[in-house]
């Protein structure tokens, strides 16, 4: 039986990465970044994948990992797995790596 995901060994760097998740949401892709109320910026980001069986987290993990450049292996929902706000680790990547990705979807909510 494969390791379940949690159980992978890390690389070392790991940042974590947060994210509002519309599942089928008709397409898999980020759509920008927001501020909750308490000034905390996440993505946006939707999947077709539906929220049924872990589906969508799996989706959302596979979507994030390809724009990273990533291994899917990679991305974990470490927080939120039933939520909409979900928390994600992102091993091998750093917070640098992290900001810079958010940055790029400023202006675009």
């Amino acid at each position: 039986m494969a390791p379940r995901r949690a159980d992978r060994q890390r690389s070392g760097a790991l940042s974590k990465l947060r994210v509002r998740l519309t599942p089928a949401g008709g397409a898999d892709r980020i759509d920008g970044r927001a501020q909750d109320a308490d000034g905390n910026t996440y993505l946006k980001a939707r999947v077709r994948a539906a929220p049924e069986n872990n589906e969508a987290n799996r989706a959302l993990e596979a979507l994030i990992a390809k724009a990273f450049g990533v291994p899917k292996s990679k991305v974990t929902v470490s927080r939120g797995q039933t939520a909409r706000l979900k928390v994600l680790e992102i091993d091998g990547t750093g917070d640098a790596e992290i900001a810079a990705f958010v940055a790029k979807y400023e202006g675009k909510s």
